[in-house]
């Protein structure tokens, strides 16, 4: 096998020109699909790392997103008061009632509007959402239309820094502080005081309710969905709750998952059809090696090659072909990882920033994806040449 391996690899030092550029057409396809792959993980992760595994997210039973939900203000307090909801340190629930809309603002230095979340919070908000930090000034004071704005939105968005103001809900808004809140969907929201918002936009309801779940409820106890199951059926034993209780890495998740899957057909189809050229690039390739090597191959078989031992040789070189074009695509598409991006999740329709996020799975995939179009550009001229006829061969001119 070894010297199976140094054959090929000679041969294909020996034709630098086509096989560099071979090797280039398929690293080009295996980075656009790694790209596309990275893509969809990248959202995935950024809104699976927004929710913590420790919280509840309490909304309207049927609702999908915050945006959808309704939590009516007596119903608040009786889904804090249930026995699985941990208690705070002054001994109330430790629970945020949160409001969630969007408003429009512009990019700046454009006059090209997008769609932003605006989240009211509670005094127990950062306390629950501790990937959550101050980076800049000030916490907003409760009681007044001061707000801050995750580093995302500060960065890209005009009137969102610290000391500029913005104006929505009838009123003008100032900026007092920037957090961040490292690879989350909270950085890409603007954060102020939940009863002053409700009062702005003239909402009579909360869309939800975060809630921490009691450990000794949960998997301090009787494990890590006891507490969970526990939470639900009295929310269902009440019939004051309409409200269902979602685990918030799980609610998240579910935000991801129709943008995710349209990245995911476009990851497959766009590579599927640019794979085509790069497997007949290979297929070309190939066969002109067979080609130019046909007194080569007589000779081998005459001094004892078996037909298998030179198809798994010209098998081997197109391997050897996808395999460096896979592995110089994703060395390319790694690079990405520090690219960050912005787009419009379909389920929210809000602003949403996150990066190209490389997982040991998608590099896997890019692997074996490049060595596959090389499989399939040189099955047949490997085929082709295990089957020449020795005398035919070395007649060859």
């Amino acid at each position: 096998m070894a010297s199976l391996f140094s054959y090929s690899l000679r041969n294909m030092l020996a034709r630098r020109l086509t096989t560099a550029l071979t090797v280039g057409g398929m690293a080009l396809v295996v980075f656009v699909f790694a790209a596309m792959l990275m893509l969809s993980e990248g959202l995935r992760t950024t809104l699976v790392l927004t929710g913590s595994p420790d919280n509840v997210v309490l909304l309207r039973q049927g609702a999908k997103t915050e945006m959808e939900s309704a939590v009516d203000r007596d119903q608040a307090p009786l889904a804090e008061s249930l026995p699985q909801v941990a208690r705070a340190a002054d001994g109330g629930p430790l629970a945020a009632r949160e409001l969630v809309v969007l408003i429009t603002l512009n990019k700046r230095g454009t006059t090209k509007p997008s769609n932003v979340v605006i989240r009211g919070i509670g005094p127990h908000s950062l306390e629950l959402r501790p990937q959550v930090k101050l980076k800049e000034g000030r916490m907003p004071r409760f009681g007044t239309s001061e707000i801050i704005a995750g580093e995302s939105i500060a960065r890209r968005f005009s009137g969102t820094g610290i000391g500029e103001s913005l104006r929505f809900g009838l009123r003008d808004w100032t900026v007092v502080g920037i957090f961040e809140a490292g690879a989350t969907g909270f950085s890409s929201e603007v954060w102020g005081d939940v009863d002053q918002l409700m009062a702005a936009f003239r909402r009579s309801s909360y869309s939800v309710v975060v809630a921490r779940m009691d450990e000794r409820q949960g998997r301090g106890g009787s494990g890590g969905a006891g507490g969970l199951d526990g939470l639900r059926e009295g929310l269902a034993a009440d019939p004051r709750l309409q409200l269902e209780g979602k685990r918030e890495t799980r609610f998240y998740e579910e935000q991801s998952e129709m943008m995710a899957k349209f990245l995911g057909v476009l990851g497959t189809m766009l590579p599927a059809i640019f794979s085509l050229g790069a497997i007949i690039g290979a297929m070309i390739t190939m066969h002109a090696a067979v080609a130019n090597r046909v007194r080569e191959i007589g000779t081998l078989r005459a001094i004892g090659f078996q037909r298998r031992d030179i198809l798994r040789a010209f098998l081997l070189e197109s391997l050897l072909l996808g395999g460096s074009g896979g592995a110089i695509g994703l060395l390319l598409a790694s690079t990405l990882q520090w690219v960050t991006i912005s787009t419009m999740n379909f389920q929210t329709f809000s602003e949403l920033a996150f990066s190209f996020t490389l997982s040991p799975r998608i590099a896997v995939w890019s692997l074996l994806f490049g060595t596959g179009m090389g499989c399939l550009g040189g099955i047949l001229p490997a085929i082709k040449a295990s089957r020449l006829v020795i005398v035919d061969a070395l007649r060859a001119a």
